[in-house]
């Protein structure tokens, strides 16, 4: 059975330097990003996720391809994102952006190469989907080593491992997650300058991305203190917007909930709660 739920399969740009070290932590928010901190980098990695394959060929009916970090309830869901895949797009804005590719055919603008760590759970649909992303890169002149961690460590909170998601020791991370209710306002807070992931606070900060932004806390504050419903949406969905516009996670799929159940078992399930949230009224039928 397919339920409706919120979860978003994305890859995470780091909008700091994972291999500099300062004041011993790495992906510090006193570093930036050598490369991944230009626009133009960004949009073209956004142009080389072939979303429709990773559907088609890999989720199927457990993954549909979307442009927004929003999905669901629909009431939420902004209409003003779109996605695309175009190689030959992505080579054009990184020409124009400078990065020349070199006689290795990799891209670079001075000593700055675009060459980036990749790395997620172990997780076979997840290394396809890597394999996908890695093949489309190398056509626009974009080096991508995978790195595949096994999942008890990745999503661990060891404040010991260097290879858990909210160290983000790499430049692109990549996971599923999803509001725990069907409203996504407390969900969005994981883009709040306030919530960034750092040493002080031992990486248990929600904004792994480290991204800064004036903006987005204006309109998420103004979300939360907006007691219209209608208004409420209506700036949520534009906090959706300008995620995707500035590429701080590129969405790949939406992945409702999945669960098997017997074809005599009459029972509501939600992507919002456990399965058993409704046991007191689940029946067998003849």
């Amino acid at each position: 059975m397919i339920t409706e739920g919120a979860g978003c399969e994305h890859i995470q740009l780091n909008n700091t330097d994972p291999w500099t070290e300062v004041d011993g932590e790495r992906s510090s928010i006193k570093t930036k990003h050598p490369s991944l901190t230009d626009p133009a980098v960004r949009d073209a990695l956004a142009l080389l996720i072939d979303r429709k394959s990773i559907q088609d060929h890999i989720y199927g009916r457990t993954g549909i391809a979307t442009s927004n970090w929003v999905n669901n309830p629909p009431r939420f869901r902004s209409k003003n994102t779109s996605y695309e895949f175009n190689v030959d797009k992505a080579n054009d804005i990184l020409d124009k952006a400078g990065w020349a590719k070199g006689a290795d055919g990799i891209r670079a603008k001075g000593a700055v190469k675009l060459k980036y760590v990749y790395q997620t759970s172990i997780n076979q649909p997840r290394q396809k989907t890597q394999a996908i992303v890695k093949q489309a890169c190398a056509k626009a002149g974009i080096e991508i080593e995978i790195k595949s961690v096994v999942a008890s460590v990745y999503f661990s909170s060891d404040v010991a491992n260097p290879d858990t998601y909210p160290k983000f020791y790499t430049d692109l991370q990549m996971y599923n997650t999803g509001p725990g209710r069907p409203d996504p306002g407390v969900w969005m807070q994981l883009f709040l300058t306030k919530e960034i992931a750092t040493k002080d606070n031992k990486w248990q900060g929600r904004n792994t991305t480290r991204w800064q932004s004036p903006e987005f806390d204006k309109l998420w504050n103004a979300a939360d203190n907006e007691l219209d419903a209608v208004k409420r949406v209506a700036l949520l969905i534009e906090a959706n917007d300008l995620v995707i516009a500035k590429r701080v996670k590129i969405p790949i799929v939406y992945r409702p909930t999945v669960s098997g159940i017997s074809n005599k078992l009459s029972a509501n399930l939600s992507g919002w709660d456990s399965n058993f949230y409704d046991l007191a009224d689940w029946y067998m039928t003849a």
